[in-house]
Order: C-alpha cells, then sequence, then structure tokens
C-alpha cells in the first residue's frame, strides 16, 4: 500500500494533505504539484512517498529552487512506479539518458557486439541498495542526516511530522 502526503510550510505552519500521484509520471511534475500546493511562491513544500514496510521517500520544493530527494533504499523503491520517479539519473550519479536515437546507436566500429574493453560490471540500470539522495535536506528544520537515515519506512512520515509539529494535522489526513 502507498501513501504521499504534502506538508506546506506557511506563515501560520504547517499545513498537510494527502495527494494523489497517478498523473505524475517525473520529479519535475511532483516538484511542481508540490509548488501548486503551497500557499505563496518562496513556501517550502515536502512531499512524502512510501509503500508500507518496504521503503520511504521524502522530496523538499522550496520555491521554484531544484527538488532535493532522498529515498530510504533505492532497491525497494526501483521496484515500484512511484519510486522511479524519484531515482533520477541525477539523484543516481548516472549520465541522462540520450534522448536522440542517433546517439544511441554504436556506430564506433563495434557494431558486431562488445570488446573486452566492454566489460563493466556496472549496470547503467543499477541502483543502490540502501538510502539514496541528500539525508541532510531536513536539516534545518532540526532533523539532522543522521536521523533521517535510521528512519523507518513504517514511523517515518510520523516521526518527520512530530518533530515538525504537524503529527495532530498529519492524523487528520490519514
Amino acid at each position: 500500500m502507498y501513501f504521499a502526503a504534502l506538508l506546506a510550510r506557511t506563515d501560520d505552519g504547517w499545513e498537510a494533505s494527502d495527494t494523489e500521484l497517478d498523473d505524475v509520471e517525473t520529479l519535475d511534475e511532483l516538484a511542481e504539484l508540490a509548488r501548486e500546493s503551497a500557499a505563496s511562491d518562496d513556501d517550502t513544500v515536502l512531499v512524502y512517498v512510501g509503500q508500507e514496510g518496504a521503503w520511504f521517500g521524502l522530496v523538499r520544493v522550496d520555491g521554484e529552487d531544484d527538488p532535493r530527494v532522498f529515498v530510504s533504499d533505492g532497491t525497494r523503491a526501483k521496484r515500484s512506479a512511484y519510486g522511479e520517479l524519484l531515482l533520477t539519473d541525477e539523484l543516481l550519479g548516472r549520465e541522462p539518458e540520450a534522448g536522440d536515437a542517433l546517439d544511441q546507436l554504436d556506430l564506433d566500429g563495434t557494431e558486431d557486439g562488445p570488446t573486452e574493453d566492454d566489460d563493466d560490471p556496472v549496470s547503467s540500470d543499477a541502483v543502490p541498495s540502501g538510502p539514496v539522495g541528500d539525508a541532510g535536506l531536513l536539516a534545518d528544520f532540526g532533523i539532522e542526516a543522521d536521523t533521517v537515515l535510521k528512519l523507518t519506512p513504517d514511523d517515518a512520515l510520523g516521526d518527520i511530522a512530530d518533530a515538525l509539529g504537524c503529527a495532530d494535522l498529519l492524523e487528520a489526513i490519514r
């Protein structure tokens, strides 16, 4: 079972809402959804996405800045459509996939197959097991990176909301 929630920081405190991600296909679309939930353009919005007992992801959106992402277990998240949208090439330290079909063709004289030099044991689709991303994305809210790394998928959202002082708001939407 999946659950997604938005925690938006406003001048009056935190606001919590659950959200549907069925129409979200990319991290950019998720960030835009978060921005739309903010009361003002400069508000911070935290997006929580989690699969019960398996993994959770946090996305922090501050105004128009690039989103900051943390995923508790890359391998488990990779098995999920919602997890895959968080596991961007940038987050995983990979070169972005080429969108041009010509760039994808092997035109370097080795069209007959790979050579001995092509024995790269790391697949370009490999995702690290365990935490991936920016564990320090909540440090300025008093939740240090080592605390984020210790959160479990079942308790992460509640623990974060409790530390932010919005646990009651979160319970109201669950």
